[in-house]
């Protein structure tokens, strides 16, 4: 009896030991943050355009303007459903207004994810970031409050759109990754037509995640009658280097556009006919720090060609931009506490006119804006 109790109390002894090295998981409870951040300035034109070219920020902007702005507002719910899936919910204000002026929100983001579909992999149905710069060459460039990449800039592609995407990495430490996306190709706007929009890009990480490549594709169509197609599809490349104390990056995208342009050999040509567009964008930029957590400073050139192959021999019914632009941003990043931002910058773009005999301010010409930007942040 007693060689019995001995052993009960032994293995109850090992039991209550094992259970304190080994604590039940503790259950998942579901929890949600709301989060978000808001940027804008105080700026004032300079010089203008004489010709009011281009659709950047200030391309419509007269001399001597000045005014407060807000050029960006995020209100952001994120909400973790279990331990396999999450939701993302944004809504934004990003300069739209309502008839009368007021300024007035969008949706932007509205996702559910499943994590670990299969290794390594997650699944993301609904409104979410696509993967052409908001995923990751806008987080590496870093300064959105600035200005955006040279891929949005330039409408190359939108920040979010409609559809389901695989976001998964090839090894367990995230150094090198892919993702793949369908969705309507229309933002935020609602589908149209029946064509859909194919994105993917490929990652990798060296030395310890401080250099970083990707390459980026997407492609669209657009049934315009039967038997035409118009279609639309681009190639990115983006390289960095990021350190604590400096990070540079190069993007460089090139974008084919089918049946985008109607073009003759003059004003009368009776056989003037559809033809094809490449864009062309190269953006390069550095920042980095002066003062730990107190002062950074950046700065920024972008070339950008709406179509590489115009001939100026030729008459465009249609497309065939004939000005390339060049634009520049340089600051410094004064900040106060971690989440907020103070950057005096200055923003210009420049136009330079390929046309036959374009003289003067027609040939060249510039808007040039002065900025104290603030951006805080909200979490």
């Amino acid at each position: 009896m007693k060689r019995t109790l001995l052993i009960l109390a032994s293995i109850a002894f090992s039991a209550a030991t094992f259970a304190q090295d080994n604590p039940p998981k503790e259950e998942f409870k579901p929890s949600g943050k709301i989060w978000g951040y808001a940027f804008g300035d105080y700026y004032t034109k300079l010089h203008a355009d004489s010709l009011n070219r281009g659709n950047a920020q200030y391309s419509n902007v007269p001399k001597d303007m000045n005014a407060f702005d807000l050029r960006r507002v995020y209100l952001g719910y994120d909400y973790n459903i279990s331990e396999k899936f999450s939701t993302e919910l944004l809504v934004s204000h990003e300069g739209q207004t309502l008839g009368d002026g007021t300024r007035t929100l969008f949706l932007k983001v509205a996702d559910v994810r499943w994590k670990n579909i299969f290794k390594n992999t997650d699944l993301v149905v609904g409104q979410q970031p696509t993967l052409a710069f908001p995923m990751l060459t806008e987080k590496i460039w870093g300064y959105r409050s600035i200005e955006k990449t040279v891929f949005d800039m330039r409408k190359g592609a939108v920040s979010s759109d409609l559809g389901i995407s695989l976001q998964g990495r090839f090894d367990d430490a995230g150094n090198y990754g892919y993702n793949l996306m369908v969705a309507n190709g229309t933002g935020q706007k609602f589908e149209t037509d029946v064509y859909k929009k194919y994105y993917g890009d490929v990652w990798a990480k060296f030395m310890g995640q401080r250099i970083i490549l990707d390459l980026y594709g997407d492609h669209e169509s657009v049934r315009l009658l039967p038997g035409f197609h118009k279609a639309k599809t681009s190639f990115k490349f983006f390289a960095a280097y990021q350190s604590e104390a400096l990070t540079v990056g190069l993007e460089a995208y090139q974008q084919m556009q089918k049946a985008y342009v109607v073009v003759g050999d003059s004003i009368t040509d009776p056989k003037a006919d559809t033809s094809d567009a490449t864009v062309m964008g190269v953006s390069v930029w550095v920042r980095g720090m002066i003062i730990k957590e107190k002062l950074n400073f950046f700065a920024r050139y972008d070339m950008y060609n709406p179509d590489v192959k115009f001939d100026a021999n030729k008459f465009y019914f249609t497309g065939g931009a004939p000005v390339t632009e060049n634009f520049i941003t340089a600051g410094l990043d004064y900040t106060p506490h971690k989440n907020v931002h103070i950057m005096p910058n200055i923003w210009y773009n420049g136009y330079s006119n390929r046309t036959k005999n374009a003289k003067g301010l027609t040939k060249s010409d510039n808007d040039l804006v002065a900025r104290i930007t603030f951006w805080y942040i909200f979490k």
